[in-house]
């Protein structure tokens, strides 16, 4: 932010929210009288501010008014129930919690465990009690001198396999985002516009919607509403956006919004958080006319460490390594796998995370010495191309041959009839895992057991006559985590 204002850029806008455009010479004051409040009520470097906050210049002001003054913001999810917020507030001994006041009165009920925390802030209106505190405060602030290797924020991973914990991200590794994908893969320019249906919350929409439009003086946008399909088109008629993010759950939700939405605004379609099947790439560049880029990084890793590139996306791949990382497919021995292979996928570059909070065994088991074991499975190609094929967790071995979920739910998707869908391992009566499919179908689609058959028998005609679903079960949803990645451990628990 200070850059942009040394330059001379600070009437350059920087965000619009409710309507409202905010200059980089307005967010810089709010940034700085939030960091002063915070000090005010005894924060020092180091201690930790949590935040609940949907997207919205409250957020920003928190968050890097935190950063300012040496502090450790830690975002949390706004959809996860009061009592998961307040375990992972209780995890991260947060001395300060920033809350919106539509998620305040509900996680109050949880203050009892909340031992570390001294002071609450409600944010959302204007006689709230943060912003009445920013209010008060001074414009004017010093950065903390912090050193590279200090604590810069705190993410908690998605819980696609469990429980969350706390990566640690430090002050060095921060702005690698913004100059490797923001550079390479987006092409970010100050005057473009950008979008991001992933929250800011996660690490996806963190460097989405804020470090990376931050560090190259482009607009961003916050919504704070739910991204609804109709909400998101409305949006981009409305902001006229040129940069989106998306995830694939949203994409799909999108294609299967009628009407004709105008997206004409937009130069650049990003996808994360998980693997962009085939089809969905497919419809999408059929009804609209781009490509999508899809990717593949972690919280731990920081963003996006694998890509696709303008011009030479593939559909169904993760794409090429982002200059500035490295990757490796690897056996069980840590050997690297020849082209074609499948193995566990290793990732290494300058915005990897330090390790987890408190978890001295997870972080063992994830961070090897510079490289990030992802826990995804993956195969590369003679050109470089990354396809994924499911989750260390997630393979299936039907009669002694690996099997990728991924490939069956491929093949799911490209029926008309199907919305979603997750593939899993079940045991037949024999206790032979076979493959089982948990199904959403589209609006006005009706469960049977006459389709069920039909989407075996199309499962069939497209993929070896091992890897089509033995079960089908039709739901009215998949169980997923708050930032929209479905998880399968619950599906297989069932």
């Amino acid at each position: 932010m200070d850059a942009h204002l040394e330059a001379g850029r600070g009437d350059r806008p920087a965000i619009r929210s409710s309507g409202e455009t905010l200059s980089y010479a307005a967010v810089a004051g709010r940034v700085n009288r939030a960091g002063n409040a915070l000090r005010a009520l005894g924060v020092e470097p180091e201690q930790r501010v949590a935040l609940i906050l949907p997207d919205s210049p409250d957020f920003v002001a928190a968050f890097l008014g935190a950063i300012k003054v040496g502090a450790v913001p830690v975002t949390l999810s706004t959809l996860l129930t009061p009592f998961d917020q307040a375990v992972l507030i209780d995890d991260s001994r947060a001395r300060v919690l920033v809350v919106h006041e539509t998620l305040a009165p509900a996680l109050e009920a949880q203050r009892a465990q909340l031992r570390q925390l001294r002071h609450v802030l409600v944010a959302g209106g204007a006689r709230s009690s943060f912003a009445a505190a920013v209010a008060g405060a001074s414009d004017e602030l010093e950065p903390e001198p912090t050193r590279p290797d200090d604590m810069c924020f705190w993410q908690y991973s998605s819980g696609t396999t469990g429980r969350p914990k706390a990566v640690v991200h430090l002050q060095q590794s921060a702005l690698a985002p913004a100059e490797l994908h923001g550079r390479h893969v987006v092409a970010m320019r100050p005057d473009d516009r950008v979008f991001s249906v992933a929250k800011l919350f996660f690490s996806y929409g963190l460097n989405n919607s804020l470090v990376i439009p931050f560090r190259h003086g482009a607009l961003t946008i916050l919504e704070s509403a739910r991204p609804e399909p109709a909400t998101v088109f409305e949006t981009i008629a409305r902001e006229r956006p040129t940069v989106f993010y998306g995830v694939p759950t949203s994409y799909g939700a999108m294609l299967a919004h009628g009407g004709e939405p105008d997206t004409s605004s937009i130069r650049v379609y990003v996808s994360a958080g998980e693997a962009l099947p085939k089809p969905l790439f497919q419809r999408w560049k059929a009804r609209f006319g781009q490509e999508i880029l899809d990717g593949i990084g972690s919280t731990e890793i920081g963003y996006i460490a694998i890509s696709n590139f303008a011009g030479r996306a593939r559909p169904g791949t993760s794409g090429e390594v982002i200059p500035g990382y490295e990757a490796k497919v690897v056996d069980g021995e840590g050997q690297r796998l020849p082209p074609g292979e499948i193995g566990d996928l290793l990732v290494r570059g300058p915005s990897t995370a330090l390790g987890y909070w408190n978890n001295r065994a997870a972080t063992k088991r994830t961070f090897r010495g510079e490289w990030v074991f992802t826990g995804d499975r993956y195969s590369v190609d003679a050109e470089g191309y990354h396809m994924y094929q499911g989750r260390s967790d997630d393979l299936l071995k039907v009669g002694g041959i690996w099997v990728s979920p991924l490939e069956v739910e491929t093949a799911l998707l490209e029926h008309d009839a199907v919305l979603e869908c997750a593939v899993v391992a079940r045991e037949d009566s024999d206790g032979l895992v076979k493959p089982s499919a948990y199904v959403v179908l589209r609006e006005g689609g009706a469960p049977s057991q006459g389709l069920a058959g039909e989407l075996r028998a199309f499962v069939k005609d497209r993929l070896a006559p091992y890897k089509y679903p033995r079960w089908i079960e039709f739901v009215p949803e998949l169980p997923k985590t708050s930032t929209g990645k479905i998880q399968r451990f619950k599906l297989r628990a069932r």
